[in-house]
Parts: structure tokens; C-alpha cells; sequence
């Protein structure tokens, strides 16, 4: 009998296409390991009848951003009918959306900073130090630190401008945590420890000198707060089966960034990361998600 095809899907219209397409190929190499057929594509923005044309059995959509991780195309995989990794369209459209995000968040106890989502460049109802971002985006892409009034509205202008809103929050000044969640379950917490003062998209991707530390020195307490939370929140999203939440922990709270329903899988990527600490190897996460798709899109069984 033939094994299943999985065909891995990379690339795509958004910003963070080169990192997708990195992340696709270790994907798919671990598939091959694992002794999965794999079929590996670079896409741009197929539409429907383009996707039904794309031979497989499984899905690995491997995709960063609005497009490719926020819904239009879980959208058109769910239309084709064929099991695929990752949120289903509406839950990934939520999650793509932070304020949306923020107060799903905070209405079922999870912190998250002050913020304010802009659609004109009226007076910021936050004092600075702000941060300024795309209200549907990823990486860190066009983010702002903003130390004054001026600053922060010359990037929530710039912003609106260009995308049409932008998200402003009180910068909170802490440690940057990370929690990988797969099937309901919390993984190891990463620490976050950047050599440069923020951790942008060069931090994540480019550079060599961002320090990653599995299983931070934190209380026990806080630490089952931390992926309390992560849990909770993923559950609530309906992102339960893959997902990564992003924190940042000061002397108050642990702050809730965002939630990615399509982590990384590249060499700096975290969700991986966390999986090799609780005993996974890339192969063994690869093929566990497309078993759960496989299984979700099966249903209870009988």
C-alpha cells in the first residue's frame, strides 16, 4: 500500500516569504526522514481551482502572514477538502487580528498590555514609551518603538497610511518567553535573550547572536501561570493543535504579545526548539502534525 503524499507548501505573497520557504524545506526534509512521501511547492497566491490542481494527500502549509497564516488560504484548503496542517480559516483570521486577539485575551483572564487600535491619526490615548505595529502581521515587520508623542503618531500616520490601521501598546520593559503548544499541551518555556535591544526580524532570522534558553530560571508558579495561560488561550481560539504564544514577563505579570498559529520551523525557529526539550525531534513534530490533521479532518470517531 502507498503511504499518504504530503505536499509541503512554501513561500507565498507575504512579507515573510523567505523565512517561509527556509521553513518549508527543513519541513519537508524531516517528512523524508520520518519516511513520508513529500511533495515540496513554492507558491505564490494560487486560487481555488489552482490548489485543486496541486497533487497530494495531506497539506503542510508552511506560510507567514496575512495571506498565507491569516485565513485566505486556510480558506481555500478547507474548500479543496483535503486534511491539512495548521488553524482553519476562521481561527486564523482571528488570531492574525491582534486586537482581536487581545480582547478575546482579556475577557477569559490573560493580561495583556494597554493598547489602542488606530484607524486615523487622532491623539493616541496612550502615554510613551508605545510601540507601534501592524494590527496583522508578523516578525516584528514595520514595528516602531516610540519614545515620544511625536514619534508614536508618525508611525501609527505611516501605518494607516500603508495598511489601513495600526496597533498601539505600552511597552513593557521584561523577559521575552515564548510557549509552543501542540495538542492542548504546553511545552517548554524558551527565554528570549537577544543581544540587541529588541528583537526584530534580523534577531529572529539573520543573526547568530540571540541567546535562547529552554526552561528559564522562573518559579514553578510562574511558570504554570505562563503556560496556563498559553493553553488556555490556544483552547479558546480553537488554535489548540499547533500554535506559539508570545510573552513578555516584568516584576507585575507575564503580558501577552500575540498568538502565531504557523510558528517558524527554520534553524532559529522556537517551536521546534521546544519540542527537541520535551523530547521530539523535528522528524517526530513534522510527522505528529500530520497525523493530527489527518485525524482531525477524519473526525470522532464512531
Amino acid at each position: 500500500m502507498t503511504s499518504p503524499l504530503v505536499t509541503v507548501l512554501m513561500g507565498g505573497p507575504d512579507g515573510e516569504r523567505p523565512v517561509s520557504i527556509e521553513s518549508g524545506h527543513a519541513v519537508a526534509a524531516a517528512l523524508i526522514d520520518a519516511g513520508w512521501r513529500v511533495e515540496s511547492l513554492v507558491i505564490d497566491k494560487p486560487d481555488a481551482a489552482m490548489i485543486r490542481s496541486i497533487p497530494g494527500d495531506v497539506f503542510f502549509p508552511v506560510l507567514h502572514g496575512p495571506w498565507g497564516e491569516g485565513g485566505p488560504l486556510q480558506e481555500l484548503l478547507s474548500q479543496d477538502g483535503r486534511p491539512f496542517v495548521g488553524a482553519g480559516a476562521r481561527a486564523a483570521a482571528i488570531c492574525m487580528d491582534k486586537a482581536a486577539v487581545k480582547s478575546i485575551a482579556e475577557s477569559h483572564g490573560v493580561s495583556t498590555p494597554p493598547w489602542s487600535l488606530r484607524t486615523d491619526c487622532t491623539p493616541i490615548p496612550l502615554e510613551p514609551p508605545v510601540v507601534v505595529k501592524p494590527n496583522a502581521e508578523g516578525s516584528s515587520l514595520s514595528l516602531s518603538l516610540c519614545n515620544t508623542t511625536e514619534e508614536a503618531a508618525a508611525a501609527v500616520a505611516e501605518l494607516i497610511a500603508s495598511r489601513g490601521s495600526a496597533l498601539v501598546e505600552r511597552m513593557i520593559s521584561g523577559r521575552e518567553l515564548t510557549v509552543g503548544v501542540l495538542d492542548g499541551t504546553a511545552l517548554p518555556i524558551i527565554e528570549i535573550v537577544p543581544a540587541a535591544t529588541f528583537y526584530d526580524y534580523a534577531a529572529k532570522y539573520q543573526r547568530d547572536d540571540t541567546r535562547y534558553v529552554v526552561d528559564p530560571d522562573l518559579p514553578p508558579t510562574r511558570s504554570r501561570h505562563i503556560q496556563d495561560a498559553a493553553t488556555t488561550l490556544c483552547e479558546v481560539l480553537g488554535v489548540g493543535q499547533l500554535a506559539r504564544v508570545d510573552f513578555l514577563l516584568d516584576t507585575d505579570d507575564a503580558w501577552l504579545l500575540e498568538v502565531n498559529t504557523m510558528p517558524g520551523f527554520t534553524s532559529h525557529s522556537l517551536l521546534p526548539m521546544a519540542a527537541k526539550a520535551a523530547g521530539r525531534s523535528m522528524s517526530a513534530l513534522c510527522e505528529q502534525l500530520v497525523l493530527t490533521a489527518v485525524r482531525t479532518a477524519a473526525g470522532p470517531a464512531s
